[in-house]
C-alpha cells in the first residue's frame, strides 16, 4: 500500500511520489514545523531568552551527535554499512520528551527546555545531512527557486505579515521546489518553525480586541464579526496559534501514521539472533545508549570548565545524565535516514537497533532517576536541580513594606499574583491559592492589582477600595469579600462591604470619591506592563513567571520546585 503512487498534476506539471514519500517528506514536514515552533518559543519566552544559556545545549547537542557517530563508525569500519552513520545521530524530540514526562523527575521543566534545545540542534544537523549526504541528484533551478522563496518568507516574517494564506502558500511553494530539486523538503518545516516568533499577548492588542468585540456586540454584522475574530486572533502570537492548530494533528495522527509506515519489521528467532550480532544494530544500539549520554554530559562538562563555571547546566548533573540517556530515543529522524541509507536485511537491522535503543533508553532513564531518588534529600535536590541561577521575570521585586502579602515575611517561596477583582478566573484561582497556603506553611502570597478596565468596568474602583481598606488595616478582609461577590462591585456595594467590616465609612467614601489610591493601583499596573503581564490571573513564583494551568497540582509543583531551589541556595 505504501508504494502506491499519488500524483498532483496541473497542466503539464506534475508532482508524483508514493504514499510513503508523501508521509515521510510531506506530513512529517508539519511535525518538524511544530518542533521548530516549540524551540522558538523557548528562545523568545523560555529559558533560552538569555542567549548565554544557548551555548551549553548547543555544545551538548553537537557532542551528543559526534560521539554516537564515532561509535557507529568504529563498529562498522571497513564495511559498506558505514555509510549509514546518520542513523545513530538524532534524538526524537517528541518521543524523548514524552518518555521524560513518564519516567523523569518531578521537576522536569528546565530539563525539558534543555533537552528540547539539544534535540533541535541535532534535528537541524540531521535534516541538513538528509538534504545533502543522502540526497539524490540535485537540480539547480528548483533549488535556487527554493532559496528565493525562503528569502521572501524571511522578509514577510520580519515585516510581521500574519496572513495565514500567504505564509502557507510560500511554505508550500518552497516544499515543492525542494522536492523537485532532489533535496528532502522536510527541512523547510523546521526552518519555518524556528522563524515564527512567540510573545505574550500585549495589553494594547488585548484592549483593541475588546473594542472590536464591543462593536460587534452593539451591532452584530458579518463585517464586524470578521473584524472581531481577526482582532482576537492577532492578539496571540503566530507561534502560539500555530502550535495550538498543528500539535494535535502531529501528535495523534502524523507520528502514528509514520510509525505504521516505517517501524515495522518481520521478527523471527533467526533474524533476532543475527541482527543482535550485526554491526549495524550494535552500532546504533551502543551509539544511542552509550554515545548520547557520554556526548551530552561530556560536552556540558567541558563548556562548564572552559567558562570557569559562568555557564552551567540549568539542572543538576544527575538530571543532565538522565537527559542524555533519554536522548537515546531516535525514532523519527533515525528511521527516515535508515530508509534512505539501507535496503532489505540491513534496513531491518537498522530498524531493530533504533527500536531497541528507544526501549532500553527509556528503561535506563527510569533506573537512573529511581537511583537518584535514593539519595539523601539535600543531595538529591542538588543532583536534580543544580545550582544555576533562575531567570527572573518579575520587573518590580516584592517589597514587604509596600506589597500586601499573606504568610511569613521571610518565607523561602513567594507566590505573586497580578489580579482583577472582577475577573472570574481570579475568583476561581482564589480557592486554589487558599488551599496552597493551607498545605504549605512556608509560602508568602502577594497580591498586586491589574484591573482590566476595558472588560471589567468596576475593577479599577474595586482595586482603589481595597487600598482604602488597607489604609484602615483591612486589605485582606475586603479582598476576600470582593472576590466572593464579583457580581456586586458597584460603588454602593463597596460602601456596604466597608460598613460590614466596621471601617470608618466616611473616610472610606472620601477616599473613593477623591480617587486617593488611584496612583497606588497605577503603580501596580505599570509594574505589570514592565513584566509583560496583560491578563489575569498571572502568577510569579520567586520572580519566575508561571505559564500554563493554575490548578492546585500545577501550582503545588511549581512551589515545591522553587522551595527546593531555595533550599539549595540557602
Amino acid at each position: 500500500m505504501w508504494q502506491t503512487t499519488l500524483s498532483i498534476r496541473v497542466g503539464h506539471t506534475a508532482l508524483s511520489h508514493d504514499l510513503r514519500y508523501w508521509l515521510n517528506s510531506g506530513l512529517m514536514t508539519l511535525f518538524f514545523f511544530v518542533v521548530g515552533l516549540e524551540a522558538r518559543r523557548e528562545f523568545d519566552m523560555g529559558e533560552l531568552r538569555e542567549r548565554r544559556r544557548v551555548a551549553l545545549p548547543l555544545a551538548a547537542g553537537i557532542g551528543g551527535m559526534l560521539v554516537p557517530i564515532a561509535i557507529f563508525l568504529a563498529l562498522n569500519a571497513g564495511r559498506g554499512s558505514a555509510s549509514g552513520w546518520g542513523v545513530a545521530m538524532s534524538t526524537d524530540t517528541a518521543f524523548a520528551l514524552g518518555m521524560l514526562a513518564l519516567v523523569g523527575p518531578r521537576f522536569p521543566v528546565r530539563l525539558r527546555a534543555f533537552l528540547l534545545t539539544v534535540s533541535v540542534v541535532d534535528d537541524v544537523v540531521a535534516l541538513i545531512v538528509i538534504a545533502t549526504v543522502y540526497a539524490g541528484s540535485l537540480h539547480l533551478v528548483p533549488l535556487l527557486v527554493a532559496f528565493a522563496l525562503v528569502g521572501v518568507i524571511v522578509v514577510a516574517l520580519v515585516l510581521r505579515v500574519q496572513r495565514a494564506a500567504t505564509c502557507a502558500l510560500l511554505g508550500t511553494g518552497t516544499w515543492i521546489a525542494l522536492s523537485k530539486s532532489g533535496v528532502d523538503p522536510i527541512v523547510i518545516g523546521l526552518a519555518l518553525g524556528l522563524l515564527t516568533f512567540a510573545a505574550p499577548a500585549g495589553r494594547g492588542d488585548l484592549e483593541r480586541a475588546s473594542d472590536l468585540f464591543r462593536l460587534f456586540r452593539e451591532q452584530p454584522t458579518p463585517e464586524l464579526a470578521r473584524s472581531a475574530r481577526v482582532g482576537v486572533t492577532s492578539a496571540i502570537s503566530p507561534n502560539e496559534r500555530l502550535q495550538q492548530l498543528f500539535h494535535p494533528w502531529t501528535s495523534y495522527v502524523i507520528v502514528p501514521l509514520f510509525a505504521l509506515a516505517n517501524a515495522g519489521i518481520r521478527i523471527d528467532g533467526r533474524f533476532l539472533s543475527d541482527a543482535f550480532t550485526a554491526p549495524i544494530t550494535l552500532g546504533i544500539l551502543f551509539g544511542y545508549l552509550a554515545g548520547k549520554p557520554a556526548g551530552i554530559v561530556g560536552a556540558s562538562w567541558l563548556v562548564t570548565k572552559l567558562s570557569a563555571g559562568r555557564v552551567r547546566p540549568p539542572v543538576g548533573w544527575a538530571a543532565l545524565a538522565g537527559g542524555g540517556t533519554i536522548a537515546g530515543i531516535g525514532f523519527t529522524v533515525s528511521l527516515l535516514i535508515a530508509g534512505l541509507a539501507f535496503r532489505g536485511e540491513e534496513l531491518a537491522e537498522a530498524k531493530l537497533g533504533v527500536l531497541s535503543a528507544a526501549l532500553c533508553a527509556s528503561l535506563l532513564t527510569w533506573l537512573l532517576f529511581r537511583a537518584t531518588d535514593l539519595l539523601p534529600r539535600r543531595l538529591r535536590i542538588r543532583a536534580l536541580l543544580g545550582t544555576a541561577e533562575a531567570i527572573i521575570d518579575l520587573a518590580v521585586p516584592v517589597d514587604a513594606e509596600r506589597d500586601h502579602f499573606r504568610g511569613p515575611a521571610d518565607a523561602p517561596v513567594t507566590l505573586l499574583e497580578y489580579g482583577d477583582f472582577e475577573c472570574p478566573y481570579c475568583g476561581q484561582a482564589e480557592s486554589v491559592v487558599r488551599e496552597l497556603l493551607r498545605d504549605y506553611g512556608d509560602v508568602r502570597y502577594v497580591w498586586r492589582h491589574l484591573p482590566l478596565s476595558d472588560v471589567h468596568p468596576n475593577a479599577a474602583l474595586a482595586a482603589e477600595a481595597a487600598e482604602a481598606a488597607a489604609a484602615q488595616g483591612a486589605f485582606w478582609e475586603l479582598h476576600d469579600l470582593l472576590l466572593g461577590h464579583q457580581d456586586a462591585l458597584a460603588p454602593g456595594d463597596l460602601i456596604g462591604y466597608a460598613r460590614e467590616l466596621g471601617l470608618d465609612v466616611e473616610r472610606f467614601v472620601g477616599d473613593l470619591r477623591k480617587h486617593a489610591w488611584a496612583g497606588r493601583v497605577a503603580e501596580d499596573v505599570d509594574g505589570a506592563d514592565l513584566s509583560s503581564v496583560s491578563g489575569t490571573p498571572t502568577f510569579f513564583v520567586n520572580g519566575r513567571r508561571h505559564y500554563g494551568a493554575y490548578d492546585i497540582e500545577t501550582l503545588s509543583q511549581a512551589v515545591r520546585a522553587a522551595g527546593a531551589r531555595a533550599a539549595i541556595a540557602g
